[in-house]
């Protein structure tokens, strides 16, 4: 039976940068989860008797808010919802299963890289048609309707056994349980060479794989072990938590540091690798290399061509503003497209819908392409996988030979989490002030070309998008952003993005530390970052 509940708004439901996030316990208030996704629906037409994708990352509460949207859906005339078992979906894996099965939409239960527990995040974010993230126009629309929602529809009926897989109902609406990794398995086979990478494993071939006790587990043991061949245990952590194990879901240098110590150890295998919480971030690390998300993002754009999905070249890339310029480099040499978008994955969906960009990737470990609209932190550990079966040469070999080819942008990120909201927005705001007169200042031996706040036109649809980060530019080719990341839970994260270009015949095999000591220190003088937060050093340098 289908009922309609009285409600009255929270001021809180804004989505971010990917959904609404908040911890836990805000969700598991009276009527938060059921406002939201009710407030979805009603900024959204011609749904009725279509089909709606659900699925998480498995963190903790995501069983309950699944059972919720469930009912919601039937309650508002979708005709059918396809659920991953378990509640399980993997972020990329989700966008593909809207594609594949022509649904009208998702939603997704997660807060990606974000802690997980009774006290961690939680999040939901609606997919369009597409696959990718809503656009700006529907997300601003659900805000404005969490304000003004006076009521819910909702279902009344028993909740559905989500490990069983098949079909049910729910109120007259389909409800089928599918394997989470079937359909994404079957893409990955049309996308890469399977055999040579079988081939180079049964010849040696090392690799270690944390899934870090989240939502890759179940995909990478399927690939990775029971596909490829490589031995079991290569994928730790491969069962996902609804805390993640404690840890903290985050593949960079900090949370992965198990496997980047493994990495640099003399019994060290080929490739260590890892993803996030939901799936659609990657860390990659050679045998005593580790490699950023930007010369990653740019190593693949160069050797895509390698795996039978991207023989024919690439149309494009696509990356966001504080993603270093090592693409760019890429794109230029082989005469295609660079596009530079604001941070956040739904910029990328224009570009990829309208052909102009065929892989796109962000400097905080999300890599992609046009066969889903997310980011896909599997999809570029087999890209790499791939390129190794081929070339038959180390990572450490092939990003040598890279920046031998291209020049190497020397590239770092400093994040000052969990900072004063009040005194990181005063920060930008001082910043902000300052732009008119920044142009032609010296700062230590550095003069600035210029500076701005970003601003993004998109080229398919028109919109505008301002305010997306500060950047300062100098003479030298240096260069650094500050922005407020729109993805934590608690207080406000600064991110401070610096880089400094060399040609291919300058100097290639400086530490990242030494080539970038001078611009460090500006961005923190510059910025008065002790001033406004009170932090000395960043919470994470990546």
């Amino acid at each position: 039976m289908i009922k309609t509940v009285a409600t009255t708004p929270f001021q809180d439901q804004k989505p971010g940068t990917s959904g609404l996030r908040k911890k836990v316990p805000v969700f598991q208030q009276a009527n938060y989860v059921e406002n939201f996704v009710q407030s979805i629906f009603d900024s959204l037409e011609g749904f009725q008797g279509k089909t709606l994708v659900i699925g998480g990352d498995g963190r903790f509460y995501n069983r309950e808010a699944i059972q919720v949207a469930m009912k919601i859906a039937a309650g508002n005339g979708f005709g059918r919802v396809l659920v991953g078992q378990g509640g399980i979906l993997s972020t990329p894996a989700a966008s593909n299963v809207i594609r594949k099965r022509g649904a009208f939409g998702g939603i997704i239960l997660s807060a990606s890289h974000n802690p997980g527990g009774p006290d961690g995040d939680f999040g939901i974010k609606y997919n369009a048609s597409n696959g990718g993230p809503a656009p700006e126009k529907i997300t601003d629309a659900i805000f404005a309707r969490t304000r003004a929602i006076s009521a819910y529809k909702i279902s009344d009926a028993p909740d559905i056994d989500l490990d069983c897989l098949g079909a049910t109902t729910l109120d007259g609406m389909s409800v089928e349980v599918i394997d989470p990794v079937e359909d994404y398995l079957a893409l990955m086979r049309e996308l890469f060479d399977f055999g040579a990478i079988r081939s180079m494993v049964a010849g040696g071939f090392t690799m270690t794989f944390d899934a870090m006790s989240a939502v890759t587990g179940p995909y990478a043991t399927k690939i990775l072990e029971g596909e490829l061949g490589f031995k079991p245990g290569s994928v730790i952590n491969g069962i996902p938590k609804p805390d993640f194990g404690g840890h903290h879901p985050d593949p960079n240098l900090v949370h992965a540091k198990e496997i980047y110590d493994l990495a640099m150890s003399d019994h060290a295998p080929d490739i260590c690798a890892a993803s996030d919480g939901d799936g659609d971030r990657n860390l990659i690390i050679g045998r005593g290399i580790f490699v950023t998300p930007s010369d990653s993002l740019a190593a693949l754009a160069a050797n895509a061509h390698l795996a039978p999905g991207y023989a024919k070249g690439l149309a494009g890339i696509a990356r966001s503003m504080p993603t270093s310029a090592a693409a760019d480099q890429v794109a230029k040499k082989k005469g295609i497209g660079i596009y530079e978008t604001p941070t956040g994955w739904k910029f990328f969906g224009n570009l990829l819908d309208a052909g102009l960009a065929t892989i796109c990737g962000e400097e905080s470990a999300g890599t992609g392409s046009n066969h889903v609209r997310e980011k896909d932190g599997l999809w570029a550990v087999l890209l790499w996988l791939n390129i190794l079966a081929v070339r038959r040469e180390s990572v450490k070999a092939i990003m040598e030979d890279h920046w031998r080819t291209y020049g190497r942008n020397y590239y770092a990120r400093h994040d000052y989490e969990e900072v004063a909201s009040e005194g990181a927005n005063a920060l930008v705001q001082a910043l902000r002030d300052a732009l008119p007169t920044m142009q032609g200042q010296r700062f230590g031996a550095l003069d600035v070309a210029s500076a701005d706040d970003f601003a993004y036109h998109d080229p398919v649809d028109g919109s505008d998008s301002a305010h997306q980060g500060i950047r300062i530019l100098f003479t030298d080719g240096a260069r650094i952003v500050y922005r407020l990341s729109g993805t934590g839970t608690a207080g406000a994260t600064l991110r401070v993005y610096i880089e400094r270009a060399e040609p291919e015949t300058g100097r290639l095999d400086l530490e990242t530390g030494d080539a970038l000591k001078d611009v460090i220190d500006l961005s923190r003088s510059i910025a008065k970052i002790e001033h406004y937060t009170g932090r000395r050093e960043p919470s994470v340098i990546t």
